[in-house]
């Protein structure tokens, strides 16, 4: 180890494990063994167990992949474009037809009902008709005996395409106004002349880059035909509902004829809520042509080249501020880098502006957003669904006015936070009701020792010429809803077997984030019974219709109370016959533990099942929930989208290398508002995976297309996600003490997507590490901090 590599690593903090603060992390407790006798505890606000987590490990979790194939199936694979835009002249699957095991092809003339997918804007074509819009739109299938077979046979597809001029960079979409969707301006107060009269005023651009979802299964689907004209698809997907109806709508066939079933996804952050649909279709369209069951599974390579990303953005900013660093005015051009076609980009790009404000009150304000047709892959949803690439501006902002002014950045964010009166307004006209941002962070300032670590770091960088440090906390206000407001309802089936055991079914999906047990134990204390008795069975179109995405954060609030109402049916008519044998008013009967309590007796919860059961009285429910208070205009975007707002923050400190450009995550503290938690384990897996992979989208993972637009970083060899070794061992989490002040599920908040936008923390700890190690104040540090782009920010002028 020479000089400089002791000294990085002195700085980062590595050495052996069991220093003072190494491998500290407020945990959940261990959870008790499923083979133990139930305890007569409730099932909500305990850590468990996610319902499959043995089942995963031990490798016995059913995926889309691993259900048996029904004898006769086939296999796809894709046929792509090899050029970014151009026009299809000819397609000759000769060739490929002629290899092994092929079975047939597939093309836009094969399809029977319409052949643009079902979208909302109908701007996307199943498979290429006469024209090619990025390299790797697909173009067609090959279907043969094997996997291998049909890949295989597709890259010996010759395709006529006559190239035409195509569109790669957001900046230049904007310039010739290629756009997807009309640009939507949302506006307040008098920006232009606030500006003018601004004590100070800076402006700047921002380039933010996309992200891969990397889930460790891919997109895959199996379609088989049923009787009479009926198709079951099994496809890993957040949406059943959209799936069945995509399906319907390319086969020509009424949603009635499809039933999607999903039992699980291995992970989905948003890449399933609409292009799962995608692979659904093609395998559908394939068993209908060849008369057979068709799966499609991606490769890796593939994914990446057919599916879309987090959504790129970029953006001009120009901000008027006082003395202390208060915002007195903002002008915000948004460019959002959709690809080519319209799929999410509405609602992503609606979010950004929403969460333009993050945690601070603007008050004269004018944000433009123009949503940027390009020729590569259609970009689509992404865990925090615009939110992050609307945080990150102005964070990245707030930390640009702080160094201007020489002030501590904390001190600039927290003079900028929303408060009471005048001051609790968004520019969207809803009213900030459930305010904690300022308690919650001047907690976390203490116990992270934010003030003396920040001397500490000015010493050790005044003595360390090449290993510099930086330190950020960064708040994060996120609205709990879908933007698209008829989304927010869900339904649920709750069923009592004679024998006391139960099962519920709900319309949201399982992705690894623990929605189901989470359901279950909501179920378990409505009707009192241990947790053990409960059992979630697969998402279904025949069983839940028209169910939501599970997506926006809002999979537990809403299947959680759906679920929770449907069994609250089945208790208020088991309460009812209790009464009617105890003479005794329904409300006076108890449900705890698996008994059955009234005033005059004590009996099991299995014992009056089965009584009931015996007296016809209905032991099965449905349940609906629709989130009550959300209203907006969607053309102005002004109302209240949201039902209740989560918060947080975070601390991260990190040290890059001035030489190389290598950058350190050394330490995070995190304080995040949960609510009431249902499952402290499980939301604290999220914070904690949310936060790496916030990480690995402002550090280290760069999509980087050629200037042919094809994607180059297609592959784990060229596309870092974090692992292990970036996690840092000084990784602590704690929740915060309040429940949710709205009317949710067991009190408790959303935890899916906020605490990804805790990692811009680590981002702007990293900027200022930039801005200390050039002495002059400015950070021009693009995302993400890629070694590279380290360097570049360090030595640009």
């Amino acid at each position: 180890m020479n000089a400089r590599e002791d000294e990085f690593t002195s700085a980062t903090g590595g050495g052996p494990a069991g220093t003072a603060d190494a491998g500290e992390r407020n945990l959940a407790p261990a959870t008790r063994s499923p083979h133990a006798p139930a305890s007569p505890q409730p099932a909500m606000g305990r850590s468990r167990p996610h319902e499959s987590a043995r089942a995963q490990v031990a490798g016995a979790a059913t995926y889309v992949d691993d259900i048996p194939e029904v004898k006769g199936t086939l296999h796809a694979a894709p046929i792509l474009s090899t050029v970014a835009h151009g026009r299809l002249r000819g397609v000759d699957t000769r060739a490929s037809e002629a290899m092994p095991g092929v079975r047939g092809v597939l093309l836009a003339r094969d399809i029977p009902g319409d052949p643009i997918l079902a979208t909302f804007v109908h701007d996307e074509p199943i498979f290429a008709i006469e024209e090619v819009r990025h390299v790797g739109q697909v173009i067609g299938l090959v279907v043969a005996d094997t996997v291998m077979e049909a890949r295989r046979a597709a890259r010996q597809v010759k395709l006529d395409i006559e190239p035409l001029p195509a569109v790669l960079d957001v900046r230049q979409a904007h310039g010739a106004q290629s756009y997807v969707l009309p640009p939507v301006v949302v506006r307040r107060g008098e920006p232009e002349q606030a500006l003018a009269s601004a004590k100070h005023r800076l402006s700047g651009q921002l380039e933010v880059g996309g992200q891969e979802h990397f889930y460790l299964e891919g997109q895959v689907a199996y379609a088989l035909p049923l009787e009479q004209n009926q198709w079951w698809i099994h496809s890993s997907t957040q949406h059943p509902g959209e799936v069945q109806h995509w399906v319907a709508h390319a086969l020509g066939l009424e949603n009635n004829a499809i039933t999607v079933e999903c039992r699980r996804m291995g992970g989905g952050f948003g890449g399933k809520e609409t292009q799962a649909g995608h692979m659904a279709v093609w395998a559908a369209l394939a068993a209908r042509k060849l008369r057979c069951p068709v799966k499609l599974r991606l490769d890796r390579d593939d994914d990446f080249m057919v599916t879309g990303k987090r959504h790129p953005f970029a953006y001009d900013w120009d901000a008027g501020f006082d003395d202390h660093g208060r915002l007195t005015a903002l002008k915000v051009t948004m460019l959002a880098n959709c690809g080519f076609s319209a799929d999410l980009s509405g609602p992503v790009a609606d979010r950004a502006i929403f969460h333009t404000d993050n945690a601070y009150y603007l008050s004269d304000v004018e944000i433009a957003s123009y949503r940027c047709r390009t020729n590569t892959q259609s970009h689509t949803a992404f865990r925090g669904f615009g939110g992050p690439q609307g945080v990150i501006l102005i964070e990245a902002i707030l930390g640009d006015i702080a160094r201007h002014l020489g002030r501590d950045p904390l001190d600039v964010r927290k003079a900028n936070l929303y408060g009471v009166g005048e001051r609790d307004i968004t520019h969207y006209q809803m009213k900030v009701e459930d305010n904690i941002l300022d308690p919650l962070i001047s907690q976390l300032e203490r116990d992270c020792g934010y003030r003396r670590r920040r001397l500490e770091i000015a010493a050790w960088n005044a003595k360390s010429p090449v290993i510099k440090r930086g330190l950020a906390i960064t708040p994060v206000k996120f609205g709990i809803s879908f933007t698209a407001t008829f989304f927010n309802q869900a339904g649920a089936l709750v069923h009592v077997f004679t024998d006391g055991s139960v099962q519920v079914n709900h319309g949201g999906t399982e992705m690894g984030q623990g929605l189901h047990t989470k359901v279950m134990q909501v179920v378990a204390d409505e009707l009192g019974v241990p947790f053990e008795r409960v059992r979630c069975t697969p998402t279904e179109t025949g069983k839940v219709p028209n169910a939501s995405a599970t997506a926006a954060s809002s999979g537990t609030d809403l299947n959680g109370r759906a679920a929770q109402f449907a069994a609250r049916n089945v208790r208020d008519n088991l309460a009812a016959f209790v009464s009617g044998l105890d003479g005794c008013g329904a409300g006076a009967v108890v449900f705890r533990a698996g008994q059955v309590i009234s005033p005059k007796s004590t009996r099991s919860f299995d014992e009056v099942v089965k009584a009931a059961y015996a007296n016809r009285i209905q032991l099965w429910s449905d349940g609906f929930y629709r989130t009550p208070k959300i209203h907006y205009d969607k053309v102005t975007l002004t109302g209240r989208p949201f039902f209740y707002f989560a918060y947080g923050a975070a601390c991260s400190e990190v040290a890059i290398d001035t030489l190389t450009g290598e950058s350190r995550l050394l330490k995070v503290d995190i304080l995040h508002d949960v609510g009431a938690s249902l499952n402290p384990a499980i939301d604290i897996g999220q914070i904690e995976g949310g936060f790496i992979q916030g990480v690995g989208w402002l550090t280290t993972e760069q999509l980087v297309w050629n200037d042919k637009g094809a994607l180059s970083t297609h592959a784990p060899s060229t596309y870092k996600i974090p692992a292990t070794g970036d996690v840092p061992e000084h990784f602590r989490i704690a929740l915060w003490h309040e429940g949710n002040r709205e009317d949710n599920v067991g009190g408790s908040k959303a935890v899916g997507e906020p605490p990804f936008m805790l990692a811009i923390s680590a981002w702007e700890a990293l900027r200022d590490a930039v801005a200390q190690a050039r002495g002059d104040g400015q950070a021009p540090l693009v995302a993400p901090a890629t070694a590279e782009n380290v360097l570049h920010a360090l030595m640009s002028t």
